[in-house]
């Protein structure tokens, strides 16, 4: 995919923008972040306040190279140098000892603090034309579905950003990977853009994924990644039926139709055909999501994809999408 590249007037504006105590949006591979200077408690403040946040939720600091990970951190255990080395710039983000640098509000109250460097030329010049570290959720109101687009970002928060960084569409389209990599035997705590199969490769053993942690990080309210409309999980035989049998009760139905039901007639108001390629649907997951909203749906049926690779961050967004309801 072809990255926009902004221009270097808006990434110096944008910077002054941050060192001002406003707010940027800024385009990673993941999804567009809201961004602050990570060391403003102020400017992050705001964040949350944009956003609708609760303030225990504790958000991301974004950092240039993995050569100023120790300006942020400390006791930064061999297997987190390990993944930083072949995994950063890129969507994984590790969980750290909090540094004096960063303040509390940027952690949710915590002593650890999240840590990642994207892999996006916008936001890594950014991030150097800045000189520090950037806070940066992502630009959407708390717990709705996240913006891979500049024009999603716009949408959904307008005049409350202070300035819009333009790259492009995201090319990886779901949030980083978060892994706890406070002791010796690391977790992942978010599925996300780096697979836990990669991971597994790297670190030369097996990777837990709780579905609970007493570790806050992003990502994990019952309810999140949502659209307007109520998102129901199905078994992937099941979807075209439960649609049709929906729309006939009167719902103006969404369906995300899989890859292995291509080509399949289904009477809804809106069809999606999932992409085959997991990289393919996770790009375009959260821009499918909002399709359907615009749409005017009111219900979203769609299964799961097999929990492998990408697959498993897939997963993971439906059914944070779907919130606390069972799957069908």
């Amino acid at each position: 995919m072809v990255r926009v590249t902004a221009r270097t007037s808006d990434i110096e504006k944008a910077a002054g923008v941050l060192r001002a105590g406003g707010l940027v949006a800024l385009p990673t591979e993941t999804v567009y972040g809201l961004g602050a200077n990570a060391e403003d408690p102020a400017a992050v403040a705001r964040i949350f306040q944009v956003k609708g946040r609760p303030p225990s939720h504790p958000l991301i600091v974004h950092i240039g190279g993995a050569e100023q990970l120790d300006d942020w951190v400390e006791d930064v255990p061999a297997t987190a140098r390990l993944l930083a080395e072949h995994f950063w710039p890129g969507p994984l983000t590790l969980v750290l000892r909090r540094g004096p640098r960063v303040p509390l509000e940027a952690t949710g109250g915590l002593e650890t603090v999240a840590v990642r460097v994207p892999d996006h030329p916008v936001a890594l010049a950014l991030l150097s034309e800045f000189g520090g570290g950037v806070t940066a959720p992502s630009a959407n109101r708390f717990g709705s579905v996240s913006p891979t687009t500049a024009d999603d970002v716009r949408a959904e928060l307008g005049d409350a950003v202070d300035f819009v960084l333009d790259g492009g569409p995201c090319e990886v389209g779901v949030e980083s990977t978060i892994v706890d990599a406070t002791g010796d035997v690391p977790s992942i705590l978010r599925p996300g853009g780096v697979t836990r199969e990669d991971l597994e490769a790297v670190l030369g053993r097996p990777l837990a994924v709780p579905s609970t942690s007493p570790v806050r990080v992003p990502g994990q309210h019952p309810s999140h990644y949502a659209p307007r409309a109520r998102v129901v999980l199905v078994e992937p035989e099941k979807v075209v039926a439960e649609a049709e049998t929906a729309q006939e009760l009167g719902h103006r139905v969404g369906v995300f139709v899989p890859a292995s039901l291509a080509g399949a007639p289904v009477r809804a108001h809106a069809v999606v055909a999932v992409p085959g390629s997991p990289a393919a649907y996770a790009r375009r997951l959260y821009g499918f999501l909002r399709e359907l909203d615009r749409q005017g749906c009111d219900l979203i049926i769609a299964s799961l994809p097999v929990e492998e690779g990408l697959g498993l961050a897939i997963a993971n967004r439906l059914r944070r999408a779907a919130g606390p309801r069972p799957t069908v």
